[in-house]
């Protein structure tokens, strides 16, 4: 799990959809009560909920004021405890369960882009993934896949599934940023920079960082650079937000 705390009070739960199977969470409109103009899409580790990362809130939305954030739950109950919930299982933990579990996953969160896309009337060029650990996994492994590409991926902690693949199976290259902790004991950092190796073997522009003294988890270096991150990818001048600095 990461480790952002107290999350905001969700405006209001995820729309419960046939095609998109138990992915409730919470979720943060625009302050002002405008139409989103952005879509930032949250996507948890493994054993936790939305309710683990969507405090991100707090600090992207001073970059992007009029953006939705959703953070929803997994499709699937945590095997390995009694709460949190799950992309796929880890009980496997080899490198080919790993992706047969996301690529399982993949329709599910595909579903879930499309619907928001549509209920928001954008187009993928207004939406960013934020993933963590497990989560980072699903958006490393879908939003390359897509046939439009998205604004950006943010990927803590995580790793790349099926690395070998992507070359044959890309058709889109949204920019990556990758930030993984130097001591994290769960996800081994050299996984960050094999992520970057192969994503840029694919022509997807992508920066790495290596966070000092960080586990598994986020830190203020971290956030920070998540928020430059999404003020480039909007082309927004982080001076002129108020706040985002601090």
């Amino acid at each position: 799990m990461s480790k952002i705390k107290k999350p905001l009070k969700p405006a209001r739960d995820l729309p419960k959809e046939d095609e998109i199977p138990h992915l409730t969470g919470p979720m943060v409109l625009p302050r002002d009560g405008s139409k989103p103009e952005q879509i930032v899409l949250l996507l948890h580790g493994v054993g936790a909920d939305g309710d683990d990362l969507i405090n991100l809130a707090t600090y992207f939305g001073r970059i992007l004021p009029k953006a939705v954030f959703i953070a929803p739950n997994a499709p699937f109950r945590f095997d390995g405890g009694p709460m949190g919930y799950q992309w796929f299982s880890i009980t496997d933990p080899s490198t080919e369960q790993k992706l047969e579990g996301v690529r399982m996953a993949a329709p599910i969160l595909n579903a879930l882009i499309d619907h928001l896309l549509a209920e928001y009337g954008l187009d993928e060029s207004k939406m960013v993934l934020v993933g963590f650990s497990q989560g980072t996994m699903m958006a490393l492994h879908v939003g390359p896949r897509r046939v439009k590409p998205l604004a950006g991926i943010i990927g803590y902690s995580g790793s790349l599934a099926g690395s070998e693949l992507l070359a044959d199976e890309i058709r889109s290259r949204p920019p990556v940023l990758l930030m993984h902790g130097n001591m994290d004991p769960i996800v081994p950092p050299d996984l960050m920079h094999h992520a970057e190796d192969a994503l840029t073997a694919a022509g997807v522009p992508v920066a790495a960082y290596l966070c000092p003294n960080l586990g598994h988890g986020l830190d203020d270096m971290s956030i920070q650079l998540g928020m430059e991150f999404l003020a480039e990818m909007f082309d927004i001048d982080v001076l002129d937000v108020a706040g985002a600095r601090r």
